[in-house]
């Protein structure tokens, strides 16, 4: 497992299972059905081939055996700006691959920020994440589990007001990659 493998783990233990930002990725997690695929490549391009691949890699793989993909770049969108605008390419990706409805891009990036946020809002802190990354997610698998979530509308704002109430100790500890 490479270095950055290991960071998004934590991260995705840590920050997405152990604040329960998500609640659906606690059980594929411990199941080992999160894959984390690293493209190092510092190409655009590469990258997007990349996502394509993963995204065919999900179609042929039953879910019991890969819920989901984390396609992390690390050596891309240092600006996230750049980051959001190739977000439209994945968009675009998916439904030139007629997987809409199939398959939903979840982004996160270090310095994540909310359409109408500020960058230092809190709310930013549930979608920041040690590297870019583009979560690939079946959505399928979405509503089996909303189905049987308690009030799955809420959860933004549970996850804002779980942000919103962290310590800035606890801040320093989750997210040591924002700290300049």
């Amino acid at each position: 497992m490479s270095q950055v493998e290991k960071y998004v783990q934590q991260w995705l233990e840590d920050v997405v299972i152990g604040l329960n930002l998500c609640p659906f990725a606690a059980k594929p997690n411990r199941n080992k059905q999160i894959k984390i695929h690293v493209c190092e490549d510092a190409s655009e391009d590469v990258l997007l081939e990349t996502i394509y691949q993963e995204l065919q890699t999900l179609d042929q793989t039953p879910v019991e055996e890969l819920e989901t993909t984390l396609v992390v770049a690390p050596n891309l969108f240092k600006k996230f700006d750049d980051y959001n605008q190739f977000l439209d390419l994945v968009e675009g990706l998916v439904i030139q691959m007629n997987k809409s409805g199939i398959y939903q891009i979840a982004s996160f990036h270090p310095d994540y920020c909310f359409y109408g946020a500020e960058p230092e809002d809190a709310e930013n802190l549930t979608n920041r994440s040690p590297y870019p990354i583009f979560h690939l997610i079946r959505e399928e698998s979405m509503e089996k589990v909303l189905k049987h979530y308690p009030d799955p509308d809420g959860i933004p704002e549970r996850n804002v007001e779980c942000v919103e109430n962290l310590t800035d100790a606890q801040k320093r500890k989750l997210f040591p990659y924002l700290i300049k």
